[in-house]
């Protein structure tokens, strides 16, 4: 069964924090809140606990995970930015976006988009999420939770325990969520690509 805490959205409480992500370090899948909406997460490294989040949203392996990161050195490490990237990431973070940037060779292949060596990374406008991450000292693995057959990811806590206490380690009360996906802008080539319109706005990458 699935431990639960309620971690204050707003100054998590560190002893609770230093639980979880031992939790996430011995392997366990995690359910968090960010600032978009509620996700699953997991160690980097960890193929068992990476296939027990694409069994929960019922996704093969051509569903690809976020690298959800602390700060724009984290980036940098997982991610292959040039200045004018810079500048973008600089400016829309942290908040309710993902970028897909060229990947460094500090990234797994089995994470790699197939064809063209790019990764989801994003730095997320939650203190939860981040007190998490500055615990964690590396990037957290993760993807949105939006269960099989639902239109829209999960948002109540506790009924998020009771659909999954026998699938996840933890569940992470963090307050409400909403159900806004971030907006996935791609940067790997030159010119920013609108992907998918979420919570964070596009007017300022040009988009209309």
């Amino acid at each position: 069964m699935s431990q639960f805490f309620a971690i204050h959205p707003e100054n998590p409480q560190a002893r609770l924090v230093k639980q979880a992500v031992e939790i996430v370090r011995q392997g366990g899948v995690i359910v968090y809140p960010t600032d978009s909406c509620y996700a699953l997460g997991c160690h980097l490294g960890d193929k068992d606990a990476m296939s027990r989040i694409r069994a929960i949203r019922a996704v093969d392996d051509k569903h690809h995970f976020t690298l959800v990161c602390r700060d724009l050195s984290e980036i940098a490490q997982y991610a292959k930015v040039d200045n004018q990237q810079y500048r973008l990431l600089k400016s829309h973070t942290p908040g309710s976006y993902t970028f897909i940037l060229e990947a460094t060779k500090e990234v797994p292949r089995r994470l790699l988009h197939p064809k063209r060596a790019t990764i989801g990374l994003r730095i997320p406008d939650h203190p939860v999420a981040l007190a998490l991450l500055e615990e964690l000292q590396e990037p957290l693995l993760s993807m949105t939770l939006q269960l099989p057959g639902e239109d829209l990811p999960a948002t109540v806590p506790w009924e998020i325990r009771e659909q999954l206490e026998h699938q996840v380690d933890l569940v992470i009360d963090g307050g409400h969520c909403g159900v806004d996906m971030t907006t996935v802008v791609d940067l790997s080539e030159g010119t920013p690509q609108l992907v998918r319109a979420g919570k964070g706005e596009t007017a300022s990458f040009g988009f209309a």
